[in-house]
């Protein structure tokens, strides 16, 4: 007897809601990405152009559909095709700008810290998806105080795992984590 059965069996004993019932209101919501998580995508993916095109973030912006993102996803099996979806990725690509213009705004300070501690690597000659990943992580640790930064470190790593090598996410982390550990960051770890 499965665990789901024995708690219906006691709720119609006690005619008490089952909590299958409300599970069943469940089956119907497709599985879809946070805001956030998919303007981090995004983010990442305007980053990687600017930095590997050398083009600046106007045509960046105007050069991105975020409808071929959501194409994308679907095809890779992310998302599903939920009537909101259109204003969560209008909102989603909106604060993916916002994300990606602060990086850029702050990018000198944001190398910096990367390069303090990641000692025995050259930025330039990080693999372009890791050193935008730690681009990204870093400025949201300095100015997107709201999130949590063991959020932020988790984030980035399974954004390495998901667009980088196979030895991203543990790089990733590693940087992360030192940084995490020798500066003094604005904002709460958890």
């Amino acid at each position: 007897m499965t665990a789901t059965h024995l708690a219906d069996t006691f709720c119609d004993e006690v005619g008490a809601r089952s909590p299958s019932d409300d599970w069943k209101f469940f089956d119907w919501v497709e599985p879809t990405l946070s805001k956030r998580r998919r303007a981090r995508e995004m983010a990442i993916q305007m980053l990687y152009q600017s930095d590997l095109g050398h083009v600046n973030l106007r045509s960046v912006f105007a050069s991105f559909k975020p409808s071929e993102y959501l194409q994308e996803q679907r095809t890779a099996g992310r998302e599903g095709s939920g009537r909101h979806e259109r204003v969560d990725l209008d909102e989603a690509f909106s604060y993916a700008q916002t994300l990606v213009r602060g990086t850029q705004e702050h990018l000198e300070e944001i190398d910096a810290i990367i390069r303090r501690q990641a000692e025995h690597w050259r930025l330039e000659r990080m693999p372009a998806v890791d050193r935008n990943i730690l681009r990204l992580a870093v400025f949201e640790f300095l100015y997107e105080t709201d999130v949590p930064q063991l959020v932020i470190l988790d984030e980035a790593i399974e954004l390495a795992k998901e667009f980088g090598t196979e030895q991203s996410g543990r790089f990733v982390n590693g940087v992360l984590d030192g940084i995490l550990k020798t500066q003094s960051l604005p904002g709460n770890l958890t």
